[in-house]
């Protein structure tokens, strides 16, 4: 058998990690490679992996017998040729750490909350913007209504194994030149349930659970950012046995604007400039969100000169205000010009001489030299 990686590695924390932090790095990497999302062909052993990491190491009784131990393959015993020797218990009580917590058993008829779910949501980018309230339909397991979960017909119920007592566990004792070893698998009378289903309720066939399309109303906030997530209590699979249901992680990705970029709740963009409104100075048009605004550009504007308009920018998420747009102007250099207009030009370059500008070009390479004097 393949060995297994370190859990703390899977998950890309350290051993002293604390448990948010290896919350975090776990939610984290359900996100990224969670088979719903992510297409790549060993996306779901990676994400069985991880699973599997962090249902130890957020468990303080696993976490803390995986330090001491490490990887404990449960069917096959500790080690490879030491065992243990002696009292079966003493082997029971180890396992139980490991799996029970605290010496006791794990309950197979406990209530046990349902699984969470996600789903991508694309939207355009003034839909994150300024918000908007959809409607979703997601495939989920429910409880089942007819048998209220048990899986028994109506009017019947599930009766205690009687090979397991209800432990839903059977013990395998093996003698071995090293001792007896005990061995715990799932009881094959019930399937590790530790209840039998005589009579199955003809909805759910015994599951308890029925697979249902639920429509969801969602109110996406304004100012929401591309990678965002929305959770939805309760939103997710069943429970089973009275357990609660799962919550609903909606991620948000968000289409790329053709003329408006976005850094946090700054807006940017780009206008075009002619020669002579950066020379001589002009009142331009600019579009924003909402709107269209007069920007007036000095003369002498330099290309690649940044304006402000204040709170012309994205609604922030959590606060008050908004942010602002960035307006980045760009000369453009004309291509197509009569004899008379570039017989100006000429007059105009020839017309230049002391007029400043060596200085100004003095002026940046002694700049260039500063910077790379360090000052």
């Amino acid at each position: 058998m393949a060995s297994k990686r370190d859990y703390y590695e899977v998950l890309g924390v350290a051993k002293n990690a604390g448990e948010e932090e290896i919350k975090k790095a776990y939610r984290k990497l359900a996100r990224q490679y969670h088979p719903d999302v992510n297409k790549e062909p060993d996306a779901e052993s990676k994400f069985k992996e991880m699973k599997e990491a962090y249902d130890v190491l957020s468990d303080g009784n696993k976490k803390a017998a995986y330090d001491q131990y490490g990887h404990v393959d449960p069917n096959q015993g500790f080690g490879g040729g030491g065992g243990f020797g002696g009292d079966a218990g003493g082997f029971g009580d180890i396992f139980d750490m490991f799996f029970g917590g605290g010496g006791g058993r794990r309950d197979p008829n406990a209530p046990q909350r349902g699984n969470d779910l996600q789903y991508t949501m694309t939207i355009e980018f003034k839909e994150a913007v300024f918000g908007k309230e959809t409607e979703i339909t997601i495939p989920r397991t429910e409880t089942c209504d007819t048998c209220t979960g048990s899986g028994a017909k109506p009017g019947t119920k599930p009766e205690t194994c009687s090979v397991c007592k209800g432990s839903g566990q059977q013990e395998v004792v093996q003698n071995t030149p090293f001792g007896r070893m005990v061995n715990r698998r799932a009881c094959t009378n019930c399937s590790g349930t530790g209840r039998i289903i005589k009579e199955k309720c003809t909805t759910c066939h015994g599951a308890g659970k029925v697979k249902r399309q639920r429509k969801i109303n969602i109110k996406i906030p304004a100012g929401v950012d591309d990678g965002a997530q929305i959770r939805m209590t309760g939103e997710g699979e069943g429970g089973t046995r009275g357990g609660p249901s799962g919550d609903l992680y909606i991620v948000i990705r968000v289409k790329a604007h053709d003329f408006f970029e976005r850094e946090n709740d700054d807006i940017y963009c780009e206008v075009p400039l002619t020669f002579v409104q950066a020379a001589l100075g002009d009142e331009i048009e600019i579009p924003t969100l909402t709107e269209k605004v007069k920007l007036k550009v000095p003369s002498g504007t330099q290309t690649g000169t940044y304006f402000r308009l204040k709170g012309k920018g994205v609604p922030r998420l959590r606060g008050y205000g908004q942010g602002d747009q960035h307006v980045k102007v760009t000369i453009v250099t004309p291509t197509n010009l009569s004899d008379e207009q570039k017989e100006l030009l000429r007059q105009f370059g020839g017309g230049s001489e002391g007029t400043g500008q060596e200085d100004h070009h003095e002026t940046i390479f002694e700049r260039m030299k500063k910077a790379f004097r360090g000052e």
